[in-house]
């Protein structure tokens, strides 16, 4: 076969060069009439136990080294896909390479790292959207079929596989997706990432919240998601609040502002 073949799970891919079950073979059948000859002189008390013993491990040994040879002469593909890779041209010397490598591109599957937030979230069967860079305007449907159960203390984030049907052989393993997830809604405040201020020396975000009467409050928030320029407010601030966008620099809580709007 080659590469980009189509093959069916226990199609022959390989035939193995067959001297060495040759000689195995010939080897097998010679221990075996010594065996023979050898079981016949013990019996009238020629040759001794140990020596018989020896005998019959060497035929077990080499019996068991032809079955083997037998069994991988021939290599078949355990499952029905695509030859991606052929490491050897006939007549090679096979080393430690695979000699072909085999995938089953239907259905596929992406892995994709989710974040810890989502961990008791995350449930097998989800759907999920997959969008390519190849295939801009089509969309593929999957559904979460594995959750890896270590979280990574690196990234704080754990891993899920997601199986697509792919009929139409459009993904190719090695390509590059965005996975979407719906985990429902929320309402939360939202507010421009350019009115986030953080505070020198620890992890704390503030705003600078406008007041009726055109002063500014210093106001600690918790952020959740960021959603392109936005962050979703956790904690700290009212729907309808007005925030400083701009000039943060060179304000101080309670200062009074002009509003250019």
């Amino acid at each position: 076969v080659e590469v980009g073949d189509r093959v069916r799970k226990g199609q022959q891919l390989v035939k193995m060069e067959s001297t060495n079950l040759i000689t195995t073979l010939a080897q097998l059948e010679n221990l075996k009439t010594e065996l023979e000859r050898m079981k016949a002189l013990y019996a009238s008390g020629g040759v001794s136990k140990q020596q018989l013993d020896q005998l019959q491990l060497q035929y077990d040994v080499a019996k068991k080294s032809a079955d083997n040879l037998k069994e991988n002469i021939y290599l078949t593909s355990p499952i029905d896909g695509v030859v991606t890779m052929r490491n050897f041209d006939n007549g090679d010397v096979a080393a430690t390479q695979p000699i072909l490598q085999v995938m089953k591109i239907n259905p596929v599957k992406i892995k994709i790292n989710v974040s810890e937030s989502f961990y008791t979230k995350v449930k097998v069967g989800m759907a999920v959207k997959l969008k390519t860079e190849i295939f801009e305007d089509e969309e593929f449907a999957g559904k979460i079929s594995i959750i890896y159960p270590t979280i990574d203390p690196a990234t704080r984030t754990f891993t899920v596989e997601v199986k697509i049907n792919n009929e139409k052989k459009e993904l190719r393993p090695g390509m590059f997706a965005r996975a979407t997830v719906n985990f429902g809604s929320n309402n939360n405040v939202v507010i421009p990432d350019v009115a986030v201020v953080k505070q020198q020396g620890s992890g704390e975000r503030f705003v600078y919240v406008l007041n009726e009467d055109n002063t500014v409050t210093y106001q600690k928030v918790v952020l959740g998601t960021r959603m392109g320029t936005e962050y979703e407010v956790l904690e700290g601030l009212s729907d309808g609040a007005k925030v400083v966008t701009g000039g943060q620099i060179r304000l101080k809580d309670g200062i009074k502002v002009i509003v250019n709007e």
